[in-house]
């Protein structure tokens, strides 16, 4: 793993502090370079390792910049970021992530009523003391208080595309370490739900010890929380870690335990009192001939499997219930029927149907987009840029002029290209469910997203009219991020998803898993409801730069979760079956 999304949350976090102080440009700057460090295809520790001016090779990265990221990677701190905490001591990302409250309203309260925390923020508020200052009110104190549920909730679960690969990174670590057997991830992580309490990571060892020595030794390790002889907590890539040791005869069943969910598990473990066995975390065991099986130990009886997950799973004959679906939301009772979905693997996705370029807000060319798609093997990709409309700031999108001056600009670099090249674009659904694009220009293009931008604060009715209406527009192809929301950061709508979900299949309109893991939007309860109402999903990674192409998976298992299976979904197709479907 590389530790570029950590360095650019010290910019981020350095550019926040910035404008709280009321510093100009420098925000911009460090912000442009946080972006762009976060999605350089490059390990950003190799760059520094050859020096500053390697590291300058990225865009927006100057030289001043550049130190910077040196002095991180060799030292875990930047100077300047440490002085600007001291100058304003505040819980900034905690602060921030109450929605209409940005660095500069953090600054002002900070400076009026010496706010630094998320409590004292929602103390101030009830107490009606913001409203008192300048430039604040009444409807304002109101929002921040209505707000702060969320922003709460938002703090305590990590995104799963931060987690997963802090995770995968201590994998390849573990398992190169002589005393580990076996490891993998657990809990909600391995489950793939968009958020994440923990990092809990799972070892099969005969010297529990000795695992533990070896995961306290790993050079990602930022703090020891706690340690023992099979149990172990730090916090590393700012994240808590935790490490359990089991004997390799018991990985199954402890990997099966500790993966969950909760429901999923007193579930089985009813099933198997119900056959006179009894399944824990060390095993499934046989305890018809054990008078009290409740008071005779975790291990009594005879031990019939517990070395894999299948077997577990055996015991009850059932079928091994993959990860994603281990919820209590009827995958058991699919499993007793023998009904299991057969689920979208990650490697049947062909393309990806939107992305973006420096021709609107994206990081680089048409002709990069198209290599990075063809790097990774794919068999086409859709180059589909904002267009101008509402939600749109700063002269990001594209007028109706400009999107036909790129169709000859995509089909120059389509000619060149040794895969198949879409000409979309993502059109701006309006309050009424109309796009920003004229009928005229829409006709043309090859795929149309119609995507919400604005207004995502609707109340259900009215987000569910104006997305229905903008999945019926004869051009629309793909309903892109259908929510608007972002995790940890705004709710978005609240769509009628069986309503929506009918629509899209009647008017033949993709809905889109947006695989961004800020996005992953339709989430996978709306996923569900989709498939089962016959509607076709699309899986992009609405990618901003070749960086972002890899972030499909999180899509993939998002999918997953919803029990997509390969046929419900648009581009595990060929291109021209993608071309087919348009027509």
């Amino acid at each position: 793993m590389s530790r570029n999304a950590e360095v650019a949350a010290r910019f981020e976090e350095m550019a926040d502090l910035l404008e709280a102080q009321d510093v100009e440009y420098k925000p911009r700057s460090y912000r442009r370079a946080a972006e762009n460090i976060r999605e350089h295809p490059t390990p950003i520790e190799d760059l520094a390792a050859e020096g500053k001016a390697a590291v300058e090779e990225i865009d927006g990265v100057g030289d001043a910049l550049a130190s910077k990221v040196v002095e991180y990677v060799e030292t875990g701190e930047i100077e300047e970021l440490e002085d600007l905490r001291d100058q304003l001591p505040v819980d900034m990302a905690a602060l921030t992530s109450v929605e209409g409250v940005g660095p500069k309203t953090v600054g002002t309260l900070y400076e009026a009523l010496g706010i630094t925390t998320l409590d004292e923020l929602e103390a101030a508020a009830r107490d009606g003391e913001i409203r008192e200052v300048s430039g604040f009110g009444a409807k304002t104190e109101s929002n921040i208080l209505e707000n702060i549920p969320f922003a709460r909730q938002a703090q305590e679960r990590e995104l799963l595309g931060d987690a997963r690969p802090v995770a995968e990174e201590l994998l390849d670590y573990l398992r190169a370490a002589d005393p580990v057997e076996r490891a993998d991830v657990a809990g909600s992580l391995r489950r793939w739900r968009e958020t994440i309490g923990d990092v809990d990571v799972l070892v099969a060892s005969s010297t529990g010890e000795a695992a533990v020595d070896a995961f306290l030794d790993w050079a990602a390790v930022d703090e020891r929380i706690e340690s023992g002889t099979t149990k172990a907590s730090v916090r590393a890539r700012d994240m808590r870690v935790d490490l359990r040791v089991v004997v390799p005869e018991e990985f199954g069943s402890a990997l099966q335990y500790f993966t969950g969910s909760k429901d999923h598990n007193v579930h089985l473990r009813n099933l198997a009192i119900d056959r006179d066995l009894k399944m824990n975390e060390y095993g499934v065991f046989d305890v018809s001939e054990v008078e009290d099986a409740d008071e005779a130990g975790q291990r009594a009886g005879r031990r019939i499997g517990g070395e894999t997950e299948a077997e577990m799973y055996d015991a009850l004959d059932l079928p091994l219930v993959p990860p994603e679906l281990r919820e209590d939301r009827g995958e058991i009772e699919a499993a007793q029927a023998g009904e299991l979905p057969d689920l979208l693997e990650a490697g049947e996705l062909r393309g990806d149907l939107h992305t973006h370029t420096d021709w609107s807000d994206g990081g680089e060319s048409i002709e990069t987009m198209i290599a990075g798609a063809d790097e990774r093997g794919d068999d086409y990709i859709c180059i589909s840029d904002h267009a101008t409309g509402p939600g749109m700031v700063g002269g990001v999108g594209l007028d109706d002029g400009e999107l036909r001056e790129q169709m000859d600009a995509v089909a120059e670099a389509a000619a060149d290209a040794d895969i198949d090249v879409f000409h979309g674009v993502e059109a701006n659904i309006d309050a009424d469910g109309g796009l920003s694009v004229g009928d005229d220009v829409l006709a043309e293009l090859d795929i149309v997203i119609a995507s919400p931008h604005s207004g995502l604060d609707a109340d259900r009715e009215v987000a569910t009219d104006r997305l229905v209406a903008a999945v019926e527009h004869p051009e629309t192809d793909i309903l892109g991020h259908p929510t608007g929301r972002l995790i940890n950061d705004r709710p978005g709508l609240a769509p009628d998803m069986d309503r929506l979900a009918v629509a899209a299949a009647d008017a033949k309109t993709a809905l889109e898993v947006n695989a961004n893991p800020h996005r992953l939007d339709l989430n996978d309860e709306a996923v569900r409801t989709a498939v089962e109402a016959g509607a076709t999903i699309a899986i992009n990674t609405d990618a901003h730069g070749t960086g972002e192409l890899p972030l499909r998976r999180y899509g993939v298992h998002t999918a997953r979760r919803g029990w997509a299976e390969t046929g419900e979904v648009l581009n595990t197709r060929s291109a021209a079956d993608v071309r087919s479907w348009l027509e």
